[in-house]
């Protein structure tokens, strides 16, 4: 930047340079885009850390005197002033909060920083790199080596066609994804086109959690958009009675800011809703028709839960009903309705 981008953008809250870039594009330049930061205050959640924010920026084909330094504590002012910097380019500096009552400098922490990128950034398409730490024996401690290396994948497994994808690497997903040491009874991926854009990962586990009966437990599948994190619990995306699924939601019609009320009221939500519950009926029903032993694992498990479902899905009431089984003086073990009669 010169001080005239400085300027606009950074010391104009709620400009954003990707909205205002994003409406110079063509139809099809918009439909094949994938840009975050469409509202303008990505920059501004620095100051929740940072006491001061120091930005450095050569702008291509200016000359090394004609950078220029922005600074700012967060309270309405700013200072611009020139300096000379080698390289093309920007660098941004936070200088922590230290107080006792807003203390920030947990984040300069690496293992929390690597945290925190690996948990909301780990499948943005772009490397996010740190300076590389080993450990020294001399020295007792972790040193800087002065090599960079990528943090986050910077790839999403659900976005890669299933035919690249082995079932090694969706069990392996599915354990960094539940941290069960079991692998999944089955899964699905699908990537769904039409009113609504989504793709979908979902996963039946082996095992139930401790708190399974429990049904205001936090619980539903990680949603994203766009490949970016939004949050870990997304109810709306699942039924009640479906709370044991596991697995990812990436949808692209979305907004990256949507909020737990705005899940509720969402037709897009709804028709994802839909789609994925009868992605899992169907998962479940192919276990029941083509896997016998691992459908008895399933419904051992899970069966008291699924019958949640017969009261509160009014749409998909029938085919639930015939994947209830029931004891029978009749024969060993247990049977379903049909097989009854």
């Amino acid at each position: 930047m010169d001080a005239a981008d400085a300027q606009a953008h950074l010391g104009t809250i709620a400009k954003s340079g990707t909205k205002e870039f994003f409406g110079k594009m063509s139809g099809d330049q918009q439909k094949d885009a994938a840009l975050i930061g469409q509202f303008g205050v990505g920059f501004y959640s620095a100051f929740i850390v940072a006491k001061n924010v120091v930005v450095r920026s050569r702008k291509a084909g200016a000359a090394a005197d004609a950078a220029i330094e922005w600074a700012s504590a967060g309270e309405g002012e700013y200072t611009l002033t020139t300096i000379t910097k080698a390289e093309v380019g920007t660098e941004i500096t936070l200088h922590l909060r230290d107080e006792t009552d807003q203390d920030a400098t947990e984040f300069a922490d690496r293992w929390k920083l690597t945290d925190l990128i690996k948990k909301y950034s780990d499948h943005v398409a772009f490397p996010i790199k740190m300076v590389k730490e080993e450990w020294d024996e001399k020295e007792s401690k972790m040193v800087v080596t002065g090599e960079w290396e990528t943090v986050n994948q910077a790839s999403s497994l659900w976005t890669r066609s299933k035919n690249e994808l082995t079932k090694e690497d969706y069990d392996s997903f599915y354990q960094s994804l539940s941290y069960d040491r079991e692998p999944p009874l089955a899964y699905t991926h699908n990537r769904v086109e039409g009113r609504s854009e989504y793709t979908q990962l979902l996963y039946l586990p082996a095992t139930a959690p401790f708190d399974l009966y429990e049904r205001d437990r936090v619980a539903g599948v990680k949603l994203y958009v766009k490949r970016v994190f939004i949050m870990d619990d997304a109810k709306a995306l699942m039924p009640s009675y479906l709370r044991f699924v596991k697995g990812v939601i990436d949808s692209n019609d979305l907004p990256l800011n949507v909020s737990r009320e705005l899940l509720q009221e969402s037709r897009d939500v709804k028709a994802i809703r839909e789609g994925s519950t009868k992605r899992v009926l169907g998962m479940i029903e192919d276990l029941a028709e083509n896997n016998k032993d691992n459908f008895t694992k399933f419904y051992s498990t899970f069966g008291a839960v699924l019958k949640e479902g017969t009261g509160e899905d009014f749409a998909n009431k029938d085919r639930i009903a015939k994947l209830l089984r029931f004891a029978s003086t009749t024969q060993d073990g247990t049977t379903s309705f049909a097989d009854y009669v």
